[in-house]
């Protein structure tokens, strides 16, 4: 693979999740602006990944049929339109349209980046790579987490808008071809999910995505509601998951090659279990602030792990395990959000119990699950 097109790829998922995280952080502030509930603008959090989960099935598929830098072309562009309407939006309803339509184009650039890396990159360096691919994505994140406590929540969505139309040029440009040579749309989902490993590893990460963005997305509403917290100090806890997050991908993708893949995911499970456990007690800031560094780092081991994994799977489930890759993480937190709310909303203590006690018995089920690779 060629350095700029590794660069590009790179670029496209720090544009895509400049705001996906800082989402959850302007819940507050996007409510103060529409005189709405927290609760009910919290649906623009679902309301990306849903749309974004559904897609992401459609694309590895896609790109047998169709050149990927068209299809990236297409993508990036009316991605960058969508957070262009978000951020002048000036009613939930056009907000909620939106982010809908954020979710169904940027869906795109995941698949097309572990495809890529799969089929280009040995498998003893995949995990280096995947960790620097997604280590971007975290770094736009924190980017973007830190903004949302220092300027107004429209910027955030407008900042994207601007970047994607300038990447869309450099891609025009230096994003080569990537046609296959026989080109078929096909989708072999009951192929892939004939493969053992493959509903393996898609059991873990549904579990695991429902029970982390159950928790993540409603961070800064716990933030704001339960511990009084201003929307400068709610941006600095969550930018902190990110932060620490840089270092989780690449540290955790360079110890998927050394140690294994399932080591490292059940080194970040355990790692998030210590960190619900902090926020259950409701412990000072400082040990919050530290518990969030410890979730970056446990969810970002847990994710470069799994997404490893499918890298080593065989060459002609790729592109179908790409799209699952995003499809059910992204399904899954969105379901994860929704039950989320509705458990926050009652006790937020209780959710934590509910969402700790779940990843307990998910690591607990690690040899029922019995993940297996090659790495």
């Amino acid at each position: 693979m060629k350095k700029s097109t590794f660069v590009i790829l790179c670029l496209e998922g720090a544009v895509l999740s400049f705001n996906v995280a800082a989402a959850a952080a302007l819940i507050p502030s996007i409510a103060q602006d529409f005189a709405l509930s927290q609760f009910l603008v919290g649906n623009i959090v679902w309301l990306y990944m849903i749309p974004y989960g559904l897609a992401a099935f459609f694309y590895g598929p896609l790109i047998r049929a169709f050149d990927a830098r068209r299809v990236e072309l297409i993508c990036m562009f009316l991605f960058s339109v969508a957070n262009l309407v978000a951020g002048l939006s000036h009613n939930i309803t056009t907000l909620f349209i939106a982010r809908f339509l954020m979710g169904l184009f940027g869906a795109s650039v995941i698949p097309l980046g572990l495809i890529l890396i799969g089929q280009r990159i040995s498998q003893d360096r995949r995990g280096r790579f995947i960790g620097v691919f997604f280590s971007t994505t975290f770094v736009a994140s924190l980017a973007g987490l830190f903004l949302s406590g220092i300027i107004s929540w429209r910027l955030i969505f407008l900042i994207p808008a601007a970047l994607g139309f300038l990447l869309w040029v450099g891609m025009y440009f230096y994003l080569p071809s990537f046609k296959e040579e026989n080109r078929i749309f096909r989708m072999d989902y009951i192929l892939a999910f004939k493969n053992k490993n493959v509903v393996r590893i898609f059991t873990y990460i549904l579990f695991i995505s429902l029970i982390y963005h159950g928790i993540q997305q409603w961070l800064g509403v716990y933030f704001s509601t339960q511990l009084n917290l201003s929307q400068f100090m709610i941006s600095m806890l969550i930018t902190l998951t990110s932060l620490s997050g840089i270092v989780g991908e690449v540290w955790g993708g360079s110890l998927a090659d050394s140690l294994g893949r399932q080591r490292v995911v059940n080194i970040g499970i355990i790692a998030m279990i210590v960190c619900i456990g902090i926020l259950i007690l409701k412990l000072p800031l400082a040990i919050i602030a530290l518990a969030m560094i410890i979730w970056g780092l446990g969810w970002t081991f847990n994710h470069v792990g799994l997404a490893t994994m499918l890298t080593d799977l065989p060459k002609e489930l790729l592109n179908e395990a790409a799209s699952l890759n995003s499809g059910v993480r992204f399904l899954a937190g969105g379901i994860g959000v929704s039950l989320g709310g509705l458990i926050m909303h009652k006790s937020f203590s209780l959710g934590f119990i509910i969402f700790g006690s779940a990843l307990t018995m998910l690591l607990l089920s690690g040899k029922l699950i019995n993940i297996k690779n090659r790495g």
